[in-house]
């Protein structure tokens, strides 16, 4: 989706300036939100990319001005809202008012080590992959409304197929709950000034990963 998460090649909000021994959590809070969203996930009622459209969703204006686990925060309230496990009047109470919902697993103190592994998105290939490494390619001028892993700054441009990576579930369908839909996954590698214009860096080249839905051929 179109949104203001979408921040690369934007101009206007300063440098992004590296906070000295930073560290870990800032206050208790962030702590425990990182828990519970480990906690929630390890449940199976989401995937990853439903979590990362959770924060796409985000107001602008929250967005911009909230921290990084304050937004973890928002989302997982809105998820669980979303989902039925509970009511807002039960967040906003800070306890159940009603029943729960069984899921079919919970995370106990064992589980933890295996929980903060990410798994592998790889899956079989439904069909050969359409590029192959050199191909020139251009990227759609897609603008869904929904979640996309596509970067905005990146789409209608010429580029070169870099590297495949294989075949991995497709976040599109996936954070909309339209099921895995398998599909290839290339490293496409670009110009500086095809992305950011005459004035760039002429040495400048970047490379992003994209699924095949996203290509064409130039």
């Amino acid at each position: 989706m179109d949104g203001v998460h979408d921040m690369g090649g934007m101009h206007g909000f300063g440098k992004v300036e590296p906070e000295q021994n930073e560290p870990v959590f800032h206050a208790p809070w962030e702590g425990r939100t990182l828990a519970l969203n480990r906690a929630m996930g390890y449940t199976g009622i989401w995937t990853i990319d439903q979590t990362r459209a959770g924060i796409e969703r985000l107001p602008p204006d929250l967005y911009l001005s909230a921290s990084y686990y304050k937004k973890w925060a928002v989302r997982l309230e809105n998820l669980v809202v979303e989902l039925g496990l509970a009511d807002a009047d039960e967040i906003k109470a800070g306890h159940a008012l009603r029943p729960g919902k069984t899921l079919k697993r919970k995370l106990n103190a064992a589980d933890v080590p295996r929980s903060l592994s990410r798994g592998s998105f790889a899956r079989p290939a439904q069909a050969p992959a359409r590029f192959k490494v050199g191909d020139k390619v251009r990227t759609k001028n897609i603008h869904p409304q929904t979640h996309t892993r596509l970067p905005r700054y990146a789409r209608g441009r010429l580029g070169v197929i870099e590297a495949l990576r294989g075949c991995h579930v497709f976040p599109d369908t996936v954070a909309t709950g339209k099921g895995e839909d398998p599909q290839w996954l290339y490293t496409v590698l670009f110009d500086g000034r095809e992305l950011w214009g005459a004035n760039a860096d002429p040495s400048l080249k970047v490379s992003i990963e994209a699924f095949e839905p996203y290509l064409e051929a130039a």
